[in-house]
């Protein structure tokens, strides 16, 4: 049978609400049909919760990005969607219903370690079986501190009778290039550089220590480093086995949109753009949302897939999604 599987980085999928707070019904004696004016207040700090980020409110997602992002998901109808930056399992799956359409039957969302709220999630076709979270993984150099700042999730996915295992999907976000104008640049750079090669040195022993030799499954996620990086280097070999770049040669949906200044991406093999300080200095271009196959899998993949943006920050996202399909 055919399978598809994508890894999509939906650029903050926030809810439009920012409070939380137990409403009480109009009375009972206000007329049925009379329009009423209402106003809420919240008194107490226990009634209410707002979102912030660094002094900064947390605001919903702009609606008519959301639909672009979910236009782009709809173009690929894979069967299993691995998701980064989404707030939580009730936005989801609100996405899910009122943009897919209930495209798919299976939601996966564990609440992770980000201070930004954003979380790792799956959309799934076919049925979910267990799900772990490594959120609470540490590494050797820091043990006292998780070294996921977002999650490491693993799903087992089955076929539609739940009697087989078809693989097990891992999704994750690594550390990002963020580096706060109060900090050092370079002294924040080599920071955030240790904690994804921490990050993905744990993977790395999550999935030796729980897959055995010639176990079925994929690693997918927003890497925030392209694939030759030597500090995603630890998690591409598993048990002395190295993992299969499922994108190493995608097919885009479009050619890319052509670049005012320099020559544009010389490779089909990447998912983020970003435009580095400078005036004179072009863009760059990496393939940071990656998907690793297992060495038993890597004979049943037929083929890689990029959908290309139409502009060039983003449509929607300001990463582009790519799935690859198998024969399983």
């Amino acid at each position: 049978m055919h399978f598809s599987v994508g890894t999509f980085n939906l650029n903050n999928l926030f809810s439009r609400y920012n409070f939380r707070a137990s409403i009480s019904q109009l009375q009972a004696t206000a007329p049925r049909h009379e329009d009423i004016s209402v106003t809420y207040s919240f008194d107490s700090t226990e009634d209410y919760a707002l979102r912030t980020f660094q002094g900064r409110l947390i605001k919903e997602k702009d609606a008519r990005e959301t639909q672009m992002i979910a236009d782009r998901i709809l173009l690929m109808n894979v069967d299993l969607l691995a998701v980064q930056e989404v707030e939580d399992i009730a936005v989801l799956k609100q996405f899910n219903s009122t943009f897919l359409g209930g495209l798919y039957s299976e939601a996966v969302l564990v609440e992770g370690n980000d201070e930004r709220l954003i979380d790792v999630g799956l959309l799934c076709k076919y049925p979910i079986g267990a799900v772990t979270s490594y959120q609470t993984a540490t590494h050797p150099e820091d043990p006292g501190r998780r070294v996921f700042g977002r999650d490491l999730v693993a799903a087992e996915v089955l076929d539609m009778q739940r009697k087989r295992k078809l693989f097990t999907l891992y999704n994750t976000h690594l550390k990002s290039h963020y580096v706060d104008f109060r900090e050092d640049p370079l002294k924040g750079q080599e920071k955030n550089d240790t904690r994804r090669r921490r990050q993905a040195e744990t993977i790395a022993h999550i999935l030796t220590s729980r897959e055995r030799k010639g176990s079925k499954f994929i690693l997918v996620g927003d890497m925030n480093d392209p694939v030759d990086s030597p500090v995603l280097a630890p998690m591409l070999t598993v048990d002395g086995e190295r993992l299969l770049n499922g994108l190493s040669n995608p097919v885009e949906t479009r050619p890319a949109k052509k670049e005012r200044q320099g020559d544009g991406p010389q490779t089909p093999s990447w998912t983020y753009r970003h435009n580095p300080p400078g005036v004179d200095r072009p863009p760059q271009y990496g393939l940071y949302d990656q998907i690793w196959i297992s060495p038993r899998l890597s004979n049943q993949l037929t083929g890689g897939y990029i959908d290309r943006r139409l502009r060039h920050g983003g449509d929607g996202s300001d990463h582009d999604p790519a799935w690859i399909q198998l024969t399983l």
